[in-house]
Formats: C-alpha cells, sequence, structure tokens
C-alpha cells in the first residue's frame, strides 16, 4: 500500500453495537496500524455514539473488505481519507 489509508468510523448507540463493531477490529487487527476512539462524556454524560478514527496498514483489498463490513452494521457510517505518496 502506497497511499496513507485512513476510516472514520461514526458509531451511533455505542452500546448496542460496541461488540459486532469490536469484533470487526480484532479481525482485522493486523490492518490497523493506529485506532483512536473519540466520545463526549463528563461527570454525569456518556454519549452514545462515538467516533473512531483508524489509520490502516495493508492489502488494499482487505482494507475494503473491512470497511464495508463496517458500513453494513446498521447505525455506523464509514468515511475514507486517502492520501497519495509521491515518489
Amino acid at each position: 500500500m502506497d497511499n496513507h489509508y485512513i476510516l472514520g468510523v461514526h458509531i451511533t448507540n455505542r452500546v448496542k453495537n460496541a461488540r459486532v463493531i469490536q469484533d470487526l477490529f480484532s479481525q482485522y487487527g493486523c490492518n490497523i496500524k493506529t485506532r483512536l476512539g473519540l466520545h463526549e462524556v463528563d461527570k454525569s454524560f456518556c454519549s452514545p455514539n462515538g467516533l473512531v478514527i483508524l489509520e490502516m496498514f495493508g492489502e488494499v483489498s482487505l482494507i475494503q473488505e473491512m470497511r464495508d463490513k463496517l458500513k453494513a452494521v446498521e447505525g455506523v457510517q464509514v468515511q475514507e481519507m486517502i492520501f497519495d505518496h509521491p515518489k
């Protein structure tokens, strides 16, 4: 993979979807270089929604396969950023 591949995964209803999302992250764990999870939280509130930023590694076909499986989960939206690295 010559490009820098980033996936943004917006998860609604984290409690309901956490297990299936975590299973997919584990299944493709060797393709995830960096993972950053963000959600709204304070002393009296923990948001049911979350955003996970993934820096991907490996074959594009595997990254796209993971992306498609994530998109198939109800309440999950996936956005991609692909940065070309000139040689």
